[in-house]
């Protein structure tokens, strides 16, 4: 049996999420598809990095799937990308070793949050416009607190049937990226479910001057989601970047 990871980009408009859902189209069920019509197997499967909510992008999702022959990558991005709708790209396809794992062996997502003070036709379907000016060097002040904790109750969607709420968090910072442009960008081990979206909604409390740098603390020292703020927009949200140890692709060992 020959792995294979299968690097992709989507635009998430269009999607229910990335993970296969009853009553609505997804990424996986639409890039499952193609793999099938194209290698001709039915058992054919496909497992993701993680999963985003619907509407929310990725420039950069990692996926693998099983082959039971070996495969020319270059000829599998080429047919994939004539099969898939517009909204899907991929990138390349890469063998990996026959035990790795696009979810498990990750050692790092990263997500960027994108912010406009500006009415702007061209970008309000990738990024959520705020009325309100707001205090970014503030909001920078309450996102080193996560550093702090590795234990986000306070931030995951409630009734998940994960394990743990234990994030590693290793990047969390607003940078001005124009005029009216902002970018929260953030990286970790693992993410819960709805994590960044309320970790954002939280931050904007705070730079709006509804709850302080303290108050942030008190938040994820509470364990409880009912404390943190509103969840935001899943449209101004992508997944950037994942990460996997060079020991996956030595197929020699």
């Amino acid at each position: 049996m020959h792995r294979y990871f299968i690097y992709l980009a989507y635009d998430g408009t269009n999607y229910h999420g990335w993970q296969i859902q009853p009553n609505g189209d997804s990424v996986q069920e639409t890039l499952t598809r193609g793999l099938k019509t194209f290698l001709r197997d039915e058992t054919l499967e496909v497992t993701g990095a993680g999963r985003t909510d619907a509407g929310v992008h990725a420039r950069l999702m990692v996926a693998h799937f099983d082959s039971h022959r070996p495969l020319d990558a270059d000829v599998v991005t080429d047919k994939l990308n004539r099969i898939l709708p517009p909204d899907i790209s991929v990138y390349r396809v890469r063998e990996v070793r026959p035990d790795a794992h696009a979810r498990f062996d990750a050692t790092y997502r990263t997500y960027k949050y994108y912010i406009t003070t500006r009415k702007d036709p061209f970008s309000r379907a990738y990024s959520w416009r705020i009325f309100q000016p707001l205090d970014f060097e503030t909001m920078n002040e309450a996102a080193k607190t996560l550093f702090d904790y590795i234990d986000f109750t306070s931030f995951s969607k409630l009734h998940t049937d994960v394990k743990t709420n234990n994030c590693r968090i290793m990047q969390a910072h607003w940078e001005q990226t124009g005029p009216d442009e902002w970018v929260f960008t953030i990286q970790a081990d693992r993410f819960l479910r709805n994590m960044v979206r309320a970790v954002v909604g939280t931050l904007v409390e705070v730079g709006r001057g509804k709850l302080s740098v303290e108050g942030f603390r008190e938040v994820i020292e509470e364990k409880n989601r009912c404390s943190a703020g509103t969840s935001v927009p899943g449209n101004a949200l992508f997944l950037v970047d994942i990460g996997y140890p060079e020991a996956l692709f030595n197929l020699d060992e």
